[in-house]
């Protein structure tokens, strides 16, 4: 059989990467002879991450439209021209035998390029509203792997199967990671855990949030580990106590999801396909800034069926006290989140996308 080659392309934010990075080592597993390159946008976190994993990157002169007139907006046909011809060029040169998006910047010009040579191409949607770009190559693509039911409206049913969002690994089983997690965070094991993730870089509007309830936390009894992002931590270390643990980001996220009782997170895809199957009670706190609303929605999703709570920005301030107290007093509460939340979970995504990569192949 001849060597396989295949070219994924996922970027700007951890939830563009992570999924492209997992996708690539469940493919390496199967075909360990494969070759592999990523295609990313030049000053965006791919180009450090993906080398950090093991594989070989090559950046597009690629950036999103903005929404107001801008420089950057003017520049924008020359950026995507420069990108399209790259892109042929790359694809020319490694000759894949499938090409893999998983969103942002970069992926676009590479699909529409590969689509134009007539190379297979499968898109992973994570969000439960898709952007723009990949309602566009949906109508070329292959196949495209879902997360969320209901998506016939904005892609080609045909070309749809419903696989979740991959998820890392260590995260399917913390069932029996308690104890070890008590220990590693040096926690108060009869104390109630809340915890709090802000994404990989920080988000304002939670952090301020957390500061202001912390009196209310540690009233409550409750023990907060709060991962305020790296934007952020110089402004919030100084909140770290015997309650309190302030980090930038988490090394062993296995660990401290098994320890934790309650969450509070925002909600984009990739975060809400990890709570699904750790199954904690959540509350999530969407954030407004994001293209098309995408986290209120992907939020949303998980409220109509019950496995979560949903608090926006605007309501912080009147709701946030009352929703989290009638939470943490509730643990039938709680016990009903955690069962429903877990009914939604789709743990074996990463396989089943390959599954389907390797169906196009053959």
């Amino acid at each position: 059989m001849k060597k396989l080659k295949f070219i994924l392309s996922g970027g700007g934010t951890g939830g563009h990467i992570y999924p492209a990075v997992a996708i690539a080592n469940e493919l390496k597993s199967r075909f360990p002879e494969a070759e592999f390159l990523f295609v990313g946008a030049k000053d965006k976190m791919e180009m450090q991450k993906v080398p950090q994993s093991g594989y070989k990157i090559e950046g597009l002169w690629i950036a999103g439209l903005q929404r107001k007139l801008t420089l950057q907006n003017a520049i924008f046909p020359f950026k995507l021209i420069s990108s399209l011809w790259k892109s042929r060029k790359i694809i020319k040169g490694f000759k894949p035998d499938v090409v893999i998006g998983t969103g942002g910047f970069a992926s676009g010009p590479l699909l529409q390029m590969a689509n134009m040579l007539n190379i297979p191409t499968v898109i992973q949607e994570q969000n439960s509203y898709p952007g723009i770009t990949n309602k566009l190559l949906s109508k070329k693509a292959n196949k495209i792997c879902v997360a969320y039911e209901n998506l016939e409206r904005f892609f080609p049913k045909e070309k749809m199967i419903l696989t979740g969002n991959p998820v890392r690994q260590d995260l399917i089983d913390i069932d029996g990671k308690r104890a070890e997690a008590i220990q590693y965070f040096n926690l108060d094991a009869n104390k109630k855990t809340l915890l709090v993730l802000g994404g990989s870089l920080g988000a304002r509007r939670v952090n301020q949030l957390i500061e202001k309830e912390l009196e209310m936390f540690i009233a409550q009894d409750v023990q907060v580990i709060w991962q305020c992002g790296k934007l952020y931590f110089e402004d919030y270390k100084k909140y770290n106590s015997k309650t309190v643990q302030v980090l930038a980001f988490i090394d062993r996220m296995d660990l401290v999801y098994a320890a934790a009782d309650i969450v509070i997170s925002r909600a984009g895809a990739s975060s809400v396909s990890e709570l699904c199957i750790v199954g904690k009670p959540v509350i999530f706190i969407p954030s407004p800034n994001v293209a098309e609303d995408h986290q209120t929605k992907n939020a949303q999703a998980i409220v109509d069926k019950k496995g979560a709570l949903m608090l926006k920005e605007s309501e912080l301030d009147s709701q946030f006290g009352l929703v989290f107290e009638a939470l943490l007093k509730d643990q039938g509460k709680q016990d009903q989140l955690s069962k429903y939340i877990k009914h939604l979970a789709l743990p074996n995504a990463t396989k089943q996308i390959v599954d389907e990569i390797v169906k196009l192949i053959q």
